[in-house]
């Protein structure tokens, strides 16, 4: 009876000293709780589930994920049916990139726990990102639509909707996020992300109501102003533009795509100083931005500076060689620094890349009747007018 009393007295203690642990971590006081999981594990010489657990929680959050998944395996040798400590194992072999080995802890954890926890939605969820991860989005789709089946949250569907947008099927994503808005009709994030759907569709007036749905529940949302900053700027009111991206820049100072877009504001109000100093710091954020060096190349070239502008379009060349307008900006500079041949042969490679573009065609057939070859310049304007 004396060893019946003293077992009931330390699992006592361990419960008390559990709660204790359970309370520290809930408050964020990682340092001290950290101090208490310790003093119990020697205690016990490393052989208790909870602060094992609790300890591994901490650590990912700290960053040391490797040691997070050392203590959840620990804690999963401990009691192996523990469904939740697999979990946690699964999720830390996700964020250490072992996706195959991450998905395979996860299907475990669905077949140890048959009943209850085959409808966790959280096992399914992860599921999916290990799925998306490994290239094989049919499964993941099916997965995170078990998940919403089971319970629906905004991270499943944004992932969802982000697998559908991965497989350009915009109208597709679009439909998981208004059925996301049903759940969650506030969220900035899925309103925002609607809208630049509907924006790369080419729906503005869609487009910018998402979006100022968005600002209205969230004004500091800086990728709803950028959006919304564009399409005010692509009305030309340019001014109302500059005031958006004036609240953005406070938000997100170091984004490329909003000094570009304000660069570009300077331009269409002809501040060429001003916006190619905006452009060149979006270039200095982020130099493999092929659109900020289209950008340049433009301006320099509204302002004579065709050696400069040579520059920058070849580089926006080399970074989307499939985009026509290059090519004709390119054809353009090359004529005015009197390279004739290669002109032509920009001019060329545009056409072949957009032969309905009817602005590469006007200015071909401008270059060869300067150039006197007229039956060549006629025969492109007339397939403008044919097309």
């Amino acid at each position: 009876s004396i060893l019946i009393k003293k077992s009931e007295f330390r699992k006592e203690q361990r419960q008390k000293r559990n709660y204790l642990i359970h309370l520290l971590y809930i408050q964020q006081d990682f340092e001290e709780c950290l101090r208490v999981i310790d003093d119990c594990l020697n205690q016990v010489e490393q052989q208790s589930e909870y602060p094992l657990y609790v300890k591994g929680l901490i650590r990912r959050h700290q960053g040391n994920i490797q040691e997070s998944l050392r203590l959840f395996q620990q804690a999963a040798c401990l009691n192996p049916l523990n469904v939740n400590n697999l979990k946690q194992v699964g999720r830390s072999l996700f964020l250490l990139g072992k996706h195959k080995a991450a998905l395979q802890v996860f299907e475990e954890a669905l077949h140890i726990g048959s009943g209850a926890y085959v409808d966790d939605w959280e096992i399914w969820h992860n599921k999916g990102l290990c799925l998306m991860f490994l290239k094989r989005p049919e499964d993941a789709k099916e997965a995170f639509l078990r998940a919403n089946s089971i319970q629906r949250h905004d991270c499943t569907f944004m992932q969802l909707g982000q697998l559908f947008t991965q497989q350009e099927d915009y109208k597709g994503a679009i439909e998981v996020y208004l059925e996301a808005l049903e759940f969650s009709p506030e969220n900035p994030e899925i309103l925002t992300t609607i809208g630049l759907l509907y924006l790369r569709l080419g729906e503005n007036f869609r487009a910018f109501d998402f979006l100022g749905n968005a600002l209205t529940h969230d004004p500091l949302n800086a990728k709803a102003i950028l959006a919304a900053g564009s399409i005010i700027q692509d009305h030309q009111d340019m001014d109302v533009a500059l005031i958006k991206y004036r609240v953005a820049a406070i938000q997100t100072p170091n984004s490329a795509q909003l000094w570009n877009n304000i660069g570009m504001c300077f331009f269409g109000k002809q501040r060429y100083v001003a916006c190619i100093a905006c452009l060149k710091r979006a270039l200095y954020l982020d130099p493999f931005e092929w659109i900020i060096c289209y950008n340049l190349g433009l301006v320099h070239l509204m302002t004579g500076q065709h050696a400069s502008s040579f520059h920058y379009l070849s580089a926006s060349i080399n970074l989307r060689p499939d985009f026509p307008s290059s090519y004709m900006l390119l054809a353009v500079c090359l004529a005015r620094l009197k390279d004739v041949d290669n002109s032509l042969s920009a001019y060329d490679k545009a056409v072949e890349l957009d032969p309905s573009d009817h602005l590469v065609r006007l200015n071909l057939s401008v270059a060869l009747a300067g150039l006197g070859r007229l039956e060549e310049a006629t025969k492109h304007m007339c397939a403008r007018y044919d097309r």
